[in-house]
């Protein structure tokens, strides 16, 4: 008896996301992947060191003592000198080492993206979720600081964490993944990185205080306004929005600048790295 097989062939086309596009639903669907290389890279990061997770306390720690004693710790925007250093350094090191670890990564996980598919956004997202979480262990060191000094901390105060830490999350993302997707094609980004965030660091309210000329051109910074909105919890002083606005608005512009120039370069990545 004849048998009749129909064969249906059904063709899936794997293709980029838009460009101006963070690709939600399709990062739901790899969700797991985020779990994996956060917490493969948070293990690679601190293995075989003797102090661990410790690192993400000691760094911010050991940097605020060094400019309280080069800069004689003179109170900042009402703040002792080191609650004013280290309420900046604990946002910033989330800043520099995301970054960092961002610019990179596609390089570091060439192997990978050659092999399978997957969001090719998980990748630098990773890394910004590794730097969120040193800043979590460097927060809980932080609020003890604040009841030594007995600093008032508004009502206030849990918004503008927030508010500080996403725009922080945003501009890490935003200058990551752009350098991200230039190291992958021109290789002398891996040594632009480091000079790069040693001058940043110097542009940014983490030192001291700058005066309004100076203001105008750190407000470009993105990380100004994420750091004076964080402290906005606690220092009572009030904020100059005329800067703010310009340094969110180089936080947008970063993001969709290193997002658009992501997505538009991500189809060659698994060709050039």
């Amino acid at each position: 008896m004849p048998y009749n097989c129909i064969f249906v062939l059904m063709e899936y086309e794997i293709k980029p996301q838009e460009k101006i596009s963070l690709g939600l639903k399709e990062l739901w669907q790899y969700r797991e992947l985020f779990f994996f290389f956060t917490w493969r890279d948070i293990k690679v990061k601190y293995k075989q060191t003797f102090f661990g997770f410790a690192w993400a306390i000691f760094q911010p720690l050991l940097m605020m003592a060094i400019f309280t004693i080069v800069f004689g710790g003179s109170n900042q925007e009402g703040l002792p000198y080191t609650v004013f250093s280290l309420s900046g350094l604990i946002l910033w090191n989330v800043f520099s080492t995301g970054v960092t670890s961002a610019g990179n990564s596609m390089v570091t996980n060439a192997n990978i993206i050659k092999k399978i598919y997957f969001p090719r956004l998980i990748i630098p997202i990773s890394s910004v979720l590794v730097s969120l979480f040193d800043f979590i262990m460097a927060f809980i060191i932080f609020i003890p600081f604040l009841f030594y000094y007995k600093i008032h901390v508004s009502l206030l105060f849990p918004l503008m964490l927030l508010v500080g830490v996403v725009i922080t999350a945003i501009s890490t993302f935003g200058v990551g993944s752009l350098l991200a997707a230039l190291n992958i094609k021109y290789r002398d980004i891996r040594y632009v990185i480091p000079f790069m965030i040693q001058a940043m660091l110097f542009l940014t309210p983490v030192i001291k205080v700058p005066s309004d000329t100076w203001k105008y051109i750190l407000a470009i910074n993105p990380m100004y306004s994420a750091i004076e909105l964080f402290r906005f919890g606690f220092n009572d002083q009030p904020l100059q929005w005329n800067f703010l606005l310009i340094s969110i608005s180089s936080a947008v512009i970063f993001f969709v600048v290193g997002l658009f120039y992501f997505r538009k370069t991500e189809a060659f990545f698994a060709d050039l790295a």
